[in-house]
């Protein structure tokens, strides 16, 4: 492989504030290289990362050799490097998993998903961190440690996706994977001041294996800097032939206003006043707002999933580890959290089973009630900001933290039980400058609504220039 093309600091903290399209735009016109471009993240990722601790697996051998290879001029974002969640396939890359249960060896395949931007040409520089197996909404494992938060080293990204949240906020990259089952896209989207798309039930490729909760509840998408890079993820992640959202609709929407969570508590007083001011700024570009009560019907839809149907990823995380490693302690391989989990779902009846399943299958027709009245609910995406590292770790007794977990992001569940879309937008921060995510939902099939709304939103109130100081740091040096 030749020697790889010297990049600057300077340079390479230049090319990082850019977002996808605009570090595309750049190669295009020959300005840089996808060498240079690459070499632009992997220096990035070298400068910042050891304070953020984001990425999990540094794939800069592969990354060298994506930039090299031939690129297809048809596809606009062809050569823009970006970071795949630890726990999905890619061929010569380890799935941990964010899991000491999990070993190093390469995966050998990967799901249409992952293949489908391989075939758009974007280039992986490595994986991300997570919660492990993706079952807490913080990120600090006892693999990795914790994964920090750009905008204050002492909080919680979120998670489960917080290591590719941290990664984009910090400018590594303008793009990287994430996936949703109860918030883990729209979660640390909200703490970490980016654009955070889920998208409906079944409106991306598949991205893993087979698995009845995973795939009633989980959606994959790109966590991304501006609507346009969320978009056209949202696009080439589809199944059918889907153009991107290039712009706002004409479309005047009837939002529904809704400051309660599932848990029926109020937010933190400056969430609510962020949202309180995304309402203000709907209203003024002429939408319809409305302040709501949060519906009765949605409390137990908090219960089903989190008391009933998220235990059973903790028995499935044991049940595995004591396969793949007979003899080991569980307490080696696994957190506290995941064990207690497993626990917790031996004592589920199936009359609470029953129960659950019928109020996970009348989800989607609570919903379609709901936008029968509505185009849009807004809520908080999280009843607070960002947390500080700690008071989510997986180590706390479960009910404790349970009940953590239901108070820091009593908004984001609902969506995943409908089955319905919902994204997180970085509209207005806390008076010390934390990020606020005001999220907006849709029924099923509105995904294309909330991305014209993303757009509309961003222009008139744009976030690019919004950075951390550990970048603005960086670029002082």
């Amino acid at each position: 492989m030749a020697q790889p093309p010297a990049i600057t600091d300077a340079e390479a903290l230049r090319l990082g504030r850019l977002d996808a399209h605009g570090q595309a735009a750049l190669l295009r016109s020959g300005e840089v290289s996808g060498l240079e471009l690459v070499e632009a993240a992997i220096r990035r990722i070298e400068l910042i990362d050891p304070a953020i601790n984001s990425v999990s697996v540094r794939a800069f051998d592969l990354a060298r050799a994506c930039a090299a290879a031939p690129r297809d001029g048809a596809h606009p974002l062809a050569g823009v490097p970006y970071l795949i969640k630890d726990s999905l396939a890619y061929p010569g890359l380890p799935s941990r998993a964010g899991s000491r249960s999990r070993s190093d060896a390469p995966a050998t395949a990967a799901y249409p998903f992952i293949r489908s931007f391989d075939a758009q040409g974007l280039v992986p520089v490595g994986k991300s961190t997570m919660a492990e197996f993706g079952m807490l909404v913080s990120n600090e494992t006892l693999r990795y440690g914790p994964t920090n938060n750009p905008w204050d080293l002492a909080r919680s990204p979120g998670g489960s996706s917080g290591g590719a949240a941290a990664a984009v906020a910090a400018g590594l990259v303008p793009l990287a994977h994430g996936s949703d089952a109860a918030g883990s896209i729209r979660v640390p989207a909200a703490a970490c001041g980016l654009v955070g798309f889920k998208p409906s039930r079944g409106a991306n490729l598949r991205a893993r294996h087979v698995h009845w909760l995973d795939d009633m509840l989980c959606s994959d998408a790109m966590f991304t800097r501006s609507a346009r890079d969320a978009a056209w993820a949202v696009a080439v992640a589809s199944p059918g032939a889907t153009s991107p959202v290039t712009g706002p609709s004409e479309r005047r929407l009837r939002i529904a206003l809704v400051m309660e969570g599932m848990d029926h508590r109020a937010p933190h007083p400056a969430v609510a006043e962020a949202v309180r001011r995304t309402a203000e700024l709907c209203e003024g570009l002429g939408h319809t707002v409305e302040e709501i009560a949060r519906p009765t019907e949605d409390a137990p839809i908090l219960f089903a999933l989190m008391e009933v149907l998220w235990p059973f990823l903790g028995r499935e995380a044991v049940d595995q580890a004591q396969s793949e490693h007979p003899g080991r302690l569980l307490e080696d391989l696994l957190e506290p959290w995941a064990i207690a989990l497993a626990e917790h779902c031996d004592k589920v009846t199936p009359a609470a089973l029953e129960s659950a399943f019928t109020t996970l299958a009348r989800a989607p027709e609570v919903a379609q009630a709901f936008f029968k009245r509505y185009d849009v609910m807004l809520t908080p995406t999280l009843a607070e900001p960002a947390v500080l590292t700690g008071e989510l770790a997986p180590t706390l007794p479960r009910a404790a933290l349970l009940e953590r977990f239901i108070r820091f992001s009593p908004y984001t569940p609902l969506q995943n039980m409908a089955g319905s879309p919902a994204i997180s937008l970085p509209l207005f921060t806390t008076h010390d400058g934390l990020p606020v995510g005001s999220m907006f939902a849709a029924d099923r099939g509105g995904d294309r609504t909330l991305l014209a709304l993303a757009h509309e939103l961003e222009a008139a109130l744009p976030w690019a220039d919004r950075w951390p100081a550990i970048y603005t740091q960086a670029e002082a040096r």
